[in-house]
This record gives structure tokens, C-alpha cells and sequence, in this order.
């Protein structure tokens, strides 16, 4: 016993005079490294300190390393490079109306592809009763978009449509590159262009819905643990995989889904704080309501000098604007600039977007902005109409204005005008029409119903300046008492006139 004990001591002191050893050595290597070092650069060395030390200069230097450099001896080498966009093919199923309608839709989506920040190098569209059930486009068809892909050397595939998860999966299959609907289109575009924390949120939202139902998970790789009593060894029927990858992602989805209403129910509480301010000040408010790029913002700031962003792009402005402005007579009311709409407005963003709707649906006027430039102005009336009657925008006295009419077609405006019970024609970027646009706001915004006769002292210029933004005069007339006035004003600013009230003798 004591001698094994004994021979297992003096290994184990070997062993540590080895490590000493080699650590001297290293040691030694290094010093005469840095003095070698030192002497090429006709500089001292440093001195040489314990392991630790070193180990921290060492790890403090600043080292070069050679032939990393990419500095061009000859400027004519450089090679000037672009930004590589996606390139895309556009593929739309024709199922109703007529050709020039499919052809409206295809544009739209290169329109909306564009947007998104893609190049758009192809279009095709079917004439089918209904989508394919399997691939959408039929099977034959889609191994001709195949071919078009590899011909064009596109790396996706935009279908002017709702794809179905296994359709997007199906189609995926046979043309080899990555497939995505106009719905997954529209979201995308919008998480770009949302400003706001309250426009993230909604867009986030949309998109966490529309991912949820379209998770893919990889077979049994995406078991994680198991369920039942199967550690164990028991229970027959209990040996399950447990709580699957996909499964895990969908609960982590279905918590963030709920949090993000949370809070954009608070955020929802503020916006009717604002609103609710305002009516309860007597402010009437006209929503400008309208398709994407049908130059709602150049309007606004037409009408306000808003300064909101306007580019020549869809969805350019997500996040609503208020502005308070007057008519002619000085009454002020409240202008709201409200998102966009297109065809198919995806239903994940109109239940996002439903307390920025609901901006509209409390309005008590609504301008219905139309480009009259467009090939089909109808068409996109009926889209905003369908969209707005969710929210209630349906039942409120509506303005239909036709923007761009330096660059439309004269009898495009003509029937317009025709067919529309209150329609005005203007351009937002010359001004044309836009004084009789005023005039019809004028004459369309309600007016104040309580009619009083009072006798306001001089000092009390404050309540002759409220008659003049919320009510509406209609005598006026200057005595020794004070302004003698006959208005009609809102319910809530009659309390603070009873005072001055002249009493019929």
C-alpha cells in the first residue's frame, strides 16, 4: 500500500517538473522573441514579467496583420458595384372581370414589388375558372413559371393572391426559388414604412397572424422533449414526442400576439382621449380617406401646410396625421390623414389597423380622395368604400375628390362628376380646384344648432373669439355695453354664454 502511495507521489512530482519546465521554456521563447523584436525595431524590450503579466500585454497589444490590406496601388482597378435588388416574377390568377382588370391588378403588384425594394423582370397571368387547389396556377403552368424563372435568373416568385400555406409550399417545390403572396407583400412594405410606436406595433401584429397558420416544421428533428410518463419507462400510448419545435414557436406567437394587443388597446385608450377632446370642444373633423397614392398627404398639406412626406410611391405615409385648420368664416375643424388602401387589403391589417380606422368611422366628414389618373378610378372607390363600411365609414357624409386632374383624362373626370352625388375635381400639386374644395367643406361641416342673442362685455374678448372658431354669427353689433351678438353655437360652449344672455322684453 505504501509503496503503490509512494510511486504515485513521485509521478505526480515528475509531472510537475515537466510543466515547470515547458513553461520555463515558453517563457524563454518569448523573452527572446521580444528582445529580437526589439532589436529590428531599435527599440528596448520590455522587461519580462510573470505568466500572468504577459498573458495581459499580449492580449492589450495592438497587433498588425500583413496582407489584409485592400488598398488599390491603381486607382483604375476599382470596381464600382450596385446595390443587388431582388429580382422577382409576377404570377396572377384571372378568375373574373376582364383582361384590362387583370392587367390593373398585375401592374399594381410590380407597383407594390417596386416598393418593396425588388426588380420586377417578368409577368404572366392565367385565365382559370378558380386557383389551382395544389399549386395555384395548375401544374403544367407552374413548371412554365419554372422555366421563365430560370430563364430570367429570378430568385422569387410574387402571386398576385392569397396563397394557401401548402399551395405557397406545393408551388415552392417546382420552381425552386423562394414564393410569397401579395398579402406577405403588403406586410413587408408596411413594416418598412411604419414610423410610429403605435404603426410598429399594428404591422407586427398583422404579421405575427399571418405567420402563425403558416408555420413549417421539419418532421421529427423538431421534437425538443418528452411528454407522458415515457422518462420513466412507462405508460403505454404515453410515448409521445412531447412539445414539438413548431409547437413551442406557435406558443411563443400566440404570447406576442397577446401582448401586442394589450398594447395597442392602451395606446387606443389615448388616441380616444385626443378624439374625445376634441368633440367635447365643439371641433368638427374631416378624415381624408382614399387608395394608396391617390396624393392624400400632397392634399393635406395643400390644405394645412402639414409638411407630411410625399413621395410618388404606395404606402409612402402609414402613421395618421391630425391638423387643425379654419374655413373661410374662420370655424376650425380638425383634418386626419388615414392609411391607404388597396385592392385586397389584407383582413390581418385591417384588424390591426381598426383604431387608426376607427379615425374615419368618428369623423364628421369624410374627403375620399380618388387619382383620377388611374385606369380603373371606379375600381378603387369600390376597394376603399369595402374597406371603410368595416368601420362604420359607410354612414358618414362623404366627398369624393378626384386628385390629379392636371394629367387626367378629361372624360375620365367628366363621368366621375357624373356618377358621384358630391364630387369636386382639384390637383394637389398646381392647386387647381382647390377653392371650391374649401367652399364644399364650408358648406358640408356641421354647423352649430343653438341659437342665443347676448350681450358681451368688452373685457371678455376671450368668449367673442370662441364665437368666431366653434359657432357660427350671425348678427353682430357694437354698443356701449359691450358686443351684441346673435350666433348659433354647441352645446357645450351654451353654459358659458347664459351670463350674457339678453332677455327678450
Amino acid at each position: 500500500m505504501t509503496s503503490n502511495h509512494t510511486h504515485h507521489t513521485d509521478e505526480s512530482t515528475r509531472a510537475s517538473a515537466r510543466a515547470a519546465e515547458r513553461e520555463r521554456a515558453l517563457f524563454a521563447t518569448r523573452a527572446d522573441a521580444l528582445a529580437e523584436d526589439a532589436h529590428e525595431a531599435d527599440v528596448t524590450a520590455y522587461p519580462l514579467y510573470d505568466g500572468d503579466q504577459l498573458d495581459r500585454e499580449e492580449r492589450a497589444a495592438l497587433r498588425r496583420v500583413q496582407g489584409l490590406s485592400t488598398e488599390l496601388e491603381d486607382i483604375t482597378e476599382v470596381e464600382y458595384r450596385q446595390l443587388r435588388l431582388e429580382r422577382v416574377v409576377l404570377a396572377g390568377v384571372w378568375t373574373e372581370g376582364t383582361a384590362d382588370d387583370a392587367e390593373n391588378s398585375i401592374r399594381e403588384l410590380a407597383a407594390l414589388a417596386e416598393t418593396a425594394g425588388s426588380t420586377v423582370l417578368e409577368g404572366v397571368v392565367q385565365r382559370r375558372q378558380k386557383p389551382d387547389p395544389a399549386t395555384w396556377l395548375g401544374k403544367g403552368k407552374a413548371l412554365e413559371l419554372r422555366d421563365i424563372v430560370v430563364e430570367e435568373g429570378a430568385d422569387t416568385v410574387i402571386c398576385d393572391g392569397e396563397l394557401a400555406p401548402s399551395q405557397r409550399r406545393a408551388l415552392e417545390d417546382v420552381v425552386k426559388v423562394k414564393v410569397i403572396d401579395r398579402t406577405a407583400l403588403i406586410l413587408d412594405i408596411f413594416a418598412q414604412h411604419a414610423k410610429s410606436r403605435e404603426g410598429r406595433a399594428q404591422v407586427e401584429l398583422a404579421q405575427l397572424q399571418y405567420l402563425l397558420p403558416r408555420l413549417r416544421g421539419w418532421g421529427e428533428s423538431m421534437s425538443r422533449q418528452a411528454g407522458g410518463r415515457v422518462a420513466g419507462g412507462e405508460g403505454i400510448g404515453s410515448r409521445g414526442p412531447g412539445e414539438t419545435k413548431i409547437e413551442l414557436d406557435r406558443r411563443r406567437i400566440n404570447t406576442k400576439i397577446a401582448k401586442l394587443r394589450r398594447d395597442i388597446k392602451a395606446m387606443k385608450t389615448s388616441r380616444d382621449t385626443r378624439r374625445h377632446s376634441r368633440h367635447a370642444g365643439g371641433v368638427p373633423s374631416v378624415a381624408i380617406a382614399g387608395y394608396t397614392n391617390a396624393g392624400k398627404s400632397s392634399l393635406l398639406n395643400r390644405l394645412t401646410g402639414a409638411g407630411v412626406l410625399v413621395e410618388n410611391q404606395l404606402f409612402a405615409t402609414l402613421d395618421p396625421t391630425v391638423r387643425r385648420t379654419e374655413t373661410e368664416d374662420g370655424r376650425v375643424y380638425t383634418l386626419a390623414d388615414t392609411v391607404g388602401f388597396v385592392r385586397s387589403l389584407p383582413h390581418q391589417l385591417v384588424e390591426a389597423f381598426r383604431s387608426t380606422l376607427e379615425e374615419v368611422g368618428d369623423s364628421d366628414l369624410l374627403l375620399h380622395v380618388v387619382d383620377g389618373s388611374h385606369p380603373d378610378p371606379e375600381g378603387q372607390i369600390s376597394a376603399v368604400r369595402e374597406v371603410l363600411a368595416e368601420v362604420g365609414g359607410d354612414q358618414i357624409k362623404e366627398i369624393i375628390v378626384v386628385n390629379k386632374a392636371d394629367i387626367a383624362d378629361p372624360e375620365v373626370l367628366d363621368r366621375l362628376q357624373r356618377h358621384e352625388k358630391h364630387c369636386v375635381t382639384v390637383s394637389a400639386r398646381t392647386g387647381a380646384g382647390l377653392a371650391e374644395l374649401r367652399a364644399l367643406i364650408d358648406h358640408e361641416l356641421p354647423k352649430p344648432d343653438i341659437e342665443v342673442e347676448v350681450l358681451v362685455p368688452y373685457d371678455r374678448g376671450d368668449l367673442i373669439s370662441r364665437l368666431h372658431e366653434e359657432g357660427e354669427i350671425l348678427e353682430s353689433e357694437h354698443v356701449a355695453e359691450g358686443t351684441r351678438l346673435r350666433a348659433r353655437v354647441t352645446p357645450t360652449m351654451e353654459p358659458d354664454l347664459a351670463a350674457y344672455a339678453v332677455v327678450a322684453s
